[in-house]
């Protein structure tokens, strides 16, 4: 079961929520994800994904601070997605020493690049934002290791869409995790750029 090869923190968070089952594309996709592998995440509202998303960033960076720069980063739609992301994450790591930070277009990017130097581990934003710090050298990517996208369907978007090829330009070797309801055409062209050699869960109604 993927929810007994997590960290213990993740696992005592669990138990307070009392999920104690995976649901059948959380089975699926928490091995794959934890492997280090790109990959699509298809499934249906309600399947899971944001909770799986949370807990492999988790996972990933073993529940415990590490340096001053972000090693996860999460892209979200707008900022309203942002702060209720913000929260969640706020939820699952609270009595760790990770540090989370949220940032959006209507924060100003110097605000932004000054408090993110405080340190983070977990950087939420949103496409433009999130652009915007990488062309200004906002943030440092040295040690990034994981990209995630929530509900990515908002990539479909042509400002967003060239948003988020700008931003994945820059960086050279992290692990891309893309959460869906569908397989957009716009979203598979991705296998081009930064969704390389990615595996695919597809769980259907």
């Amino acid at each position: 079961m993927p929810f007994k090869k997590l960290h213990a923190d993740i696992k005592e968070k669990l138990a307070q929520l009392e999920i104690t089952t995976p649901t059948p594309f959380q089975s699926e996709s928490i091995p794959i994800i934890k492997s280090g592998a790109n990959a699509y995440c298809i499934a249906p509202n309600n399947s899971g994904k944001t909770t799986t998303l949370i807990l492999t960033t988790l996972q990933k960076l073993k529940c415990r601070a590490i340096g001053h720069a972000p090693r996860a980063v999460v892209l979200v739609e707008n900022k309203e997605i942002a702060l209720k992301l913000y929260e969640q994450f706020l939820f699952y790591t609270k009595n760790t020493s990770l540090r989370v930070y949220v940032g959006y277009e209507e924060l100003h990017v110097d605000v932004q690049k000054s408090e993110i130097a405080m340190g983070t581990d977990i950087l939420i934003s949103t496409p433009k934002s999130m652009n915007k710090l990488f062309l200004m050298n906002g943030v440092s990517i040295a040690d990034l290791k994981l990209f995630s996208i929530d509900d990515a369907e908002f990539l479909t978007q042509k400002s967003a869409y060239a948003a988020i090829l700008s931003i994945t330009q820059s960086i050279q070797k992290c692990q891309y995790v893309l959460y869906s309801e569908k397989m957009h055409p716009m979203l598979k062209r991705f296998e081009n750029f930064f969704m390389a050699y990615s595996k695919k869960v597809v769980i259907t109604l």
